[in-house]
């Protein structure tokens, strides 16, 4: 076996593509950084059971699990950054007013998202804690969307949902974690044939609301027949009334419902959200509302956010122009020194032309070299035998 071989789904990032992500990544965080969003980098490893205490199941197998042999304990590698972010504001931060926290860095998962998605996503997000009100989702709605717009990738869909409503539904059945499991798989597939199996010993109301569910997708008039034919329970009428408020502030907006959509919801606790581009069927990011996720670092906090993988954003979005480098002669001398440090300045790429490479320089990407002409440095087209 070749050993430059990488594993299945682990890829380089070369030249062209590596600037793609670098510049989404400036452009992306320092636009949050102008809406107040302050960057944290937490580790790569966190002990295991810091990492993953409290997690969904789905997370526990998607890490990469390891000993440390300094202190006997298993460490993780993460699959997810916003777990790590509410640790730094619950117990590191420890702020009681507002915090706006942003991220970006690589996560590692034990199996790809799906058939084309890589196991090691450069994962960037936003995440605001401390407010309990539908004023943060509805902020980081909005930054989602400027974000992609940022990326020339406008959403032509995002997809709202709420947890609230299955958690109302099933809330008085002592449901096994493994039925739970079943029917959130099958809401997620809009299997309702195997929905129906499911819920064929449950009480009407649940068992009707459940089958609805699949159903209510579209626009804002969704929301109108959920609320017909879903039990009146107190949390779906807030639910629902949430979700109405923010259609009609986000009407600017391409929203769309859809309540069978609950990726996540095992830590996810109210709104939540999902947008998808143009030319990609999979999601481009996901996010939500997840109050309950401090609590196992000690703070429970108000907290919502959104996430996206850049290195699939970078493969969605437009090529970067290219600037093309100067060939600088060598050996420099101080008139050369002073001129290209002029043109470095001025945003130039300039590379030195070392000695025994003739012939080459258009692989390093010059299109133009420096030449003393008259008296002075010009810059002409790159000439090569």
């Amino acid at each position: 076996m070749h050993n430059w071989l990488l594993p299945e789904a682990i890829e380089d990032l070369l030249p062209v593509e590596a600037a793609q992500v670098e510049h989404l990544r400036r452009q992306l965080l320092d636009d949050f950084l102008r809406h107040g969003y302050q960057l944290v980098a937490p580790p790569m490893l966190e002990f295991a059971d810091a990492l993953l205490s409290g997690s969904a199941a789905d997370l526990n197998l998607r890490t990469f699990k390891l000993v440390d042999q300094l202190s006997g304990r298993t460490l993780a590698l993460r699959a997810d950054i916003t777990p790590q972010v509410s640790r730094i504001d619950a117990h590191l931060l420890n702020r009681t007013g507002v915090t706006r926290l942003c991220y970006c860095g690589s996560v590692v998962h034990t199996r790809p998202a799906s058939l084309l998605a890589t196991r090691e996503p450069l994962q960037i997000g936003a995440e605001l804690y401390g407010h309990t009100g539908l004023e943060a989702d509805h902020e980081v709605i909005r930054l989602l969307a400027r974000s992609l717009q940022l990326a020339e990738l406008p959403p032509s869909r995002i997809d709202l949902s709420h947890v609230g409503i299955f958690r109302a539904l099933t809330a008085e059945l002592d449901l096994t974690a493994d039925i739970d499991q079943q029917l959130f798989d099958a809401l997620q597939a809009k299997d309702v044939p195997t929905l129906r199996e499911l819920t064929a010993g449950l009480p009407a109301p649940v068992r009707d609301g459940l089958l609805a569910l699949p159903d209510l997708y579209g626009g804002a008039d969704v929301l109108a027949r959920a609320g017909t034919c879903l039990p009146a329970l107190p949390e779906i009428t807030k639910a629902l009334d949430e979700l109405l408020r923010l259609a009609d502030e986000l009407s600017d907006l391409p929203l769309s419902f859809d309540l069978a959509d609950l990726r996540g919801y095992h830590y996810h606790s109210g709104v939540v959200f999902t947008a998808y581009c143009d030319d990609s069927p999979a999601a481009v990011a996901l996010g939500g509302r997840y109050d309950s996720i401090g609590e196992r670092f000690g703070r429970a906090r108000p907290a919502t956010g959104f996430s996206l993988d850049l290195r699939a954003l970078s493969r969605l979005s437009l090529p970067l122009p290219s600037s093309g480098a100067i060939l600088a002669p060598w050996p420099e001398n101080p008139t050369l020194h002073v001129e290209v440090e002029r043109l470095r300045l001025n945003g130039e790429i300039v590379v030195a032309a070392l000695p025994g490479h003739a012939g080459n320089w258009r692989e390093a990407g010059c299109d133009r070299q420096l030449a003393w002409r008259d008296d002075k440095w010009i810059i002409e087209p790159l000439v090569e035998n």
